[in-house]
């Protein structure tokens, strides 16, 4: 597996793999990895004759009072993973090389990150997609594979591929969860014991809303106080958001009368955890 930490070395080893005709699957990630890191892995790894993914905590997704300093990191133990996938390439690179002291471009999707968690992380999407863009610039990937638990995160993508004409698949894959259900993510690490059981409360507030559905339930606003029901129960748990919005345009709708995106956005303790299910009548 090569470790690679310049943009230039990157693209060069892009260059080589697609002279040879090879595709390149390709699963950005900000590290601390777990399994639901790892099925993306295997995915690209089973579309694609070669894989990369990249290790990069990107601070401009981070607003002044989040965790960017705090954000779990342990590169050695990561590599250790992605070689059982296996990864063929790790790009690492520091955030000096991907940003220059005087740049001043972003990339920024408007209206799918308008609602959500737009208002409650101002500038997070705007770093995302910059970040994104310059990641497919410097990979150079055929396929890329994004997790469907930051659905948000996943839709603007898409939104921005299909603006900008990259030459990129996004491949959506669904969450991964524990066996308990909590989505699997980097943040649980946070949770205390006691938090992490609280931290349940939010897909047992999904399932509730999908159980609610196949009953026959379709008014939006009800499965939403479904899932608001279910949150307020469990002590700690302080609701962000609970919406039911368009599963492609993300705006707010009435009634499920196509599919439509359930999404959560809570706090245990300190952390912020999200949550989502996709209702298809």
């Amino acid at each position: 597996m090569d470790i690679i930490h310049t943009p230039d070395e990157m693209q060069r080893w892009s260059d080589s793999v697609r002279a040879l005709g090879e595709k390149i699957a390709f699963v950005p990630t900000m590290g601390f990895l777990h399994e639901g890191h790892l099925a993306l892995m295997r995915e690209g790894r089973r579309r694609a004759g070669a894989l990369v993914a990249s290790i990069f905590v990107n601070p401009t997704q981070f607003g002044p009072s989040e965790d960017f300093a705090r954000y779990p990191r342990d590169f050695e133990r990561d590599c250790e993973m992605m070689e059982e996938v296996p990864v063929d390439a790790v790009f690492a690179p520091e955030p000096s090389a991907m940003y220059a002291p005087d740049a001043q471009t972003w990339v920024e999707v408007t209206e799918v990150t308008r609602g959500l968690c737009g208002p409650f992380r101002p500038g997070h999407f705007r770093g995302v997609t910059t970040v994104v863009a310059k990641l497919f610039n410097i990979v150079k990937p055929h396929i890329a594979v994004f997790g469907e638990k930051d659905f948000q995160q996943l839709r603007a993508i898409q939104r921005m591929v299909a603006d900008l004409n990259f030459d990129v698949e996004i491949v959506p894959f669904p969450i991964v969860r524990e066996s308990d259900g909590l989505a699997m993510s980097s943040r649980n690490a946070y949770l205390s014991p006691q938090e992490r059981e609280r931290a349940l409360a939010l897909s047992l507030a999904l399932r509730a809303v999908r159980d609610r559905f196949e009953a026959g339930a379709c008014c939006a606003e009800e499965l939403v106080q479904t899932a608001k029901c279910v949150l307020r129960r469990t002590a700690g748990v302080e609701i962000e958001y609970v919406e039911a919005v368009d599963s492609v345009t993300l705006e707010r709708v009435s009634s499920i009368d196509r599919p439509v995106l359930v999404a959560i956005a809570a706090r245990v303790g300190r952390t912020r955890l999200i949550d989502n299910t996709v209702l298809v009548p």
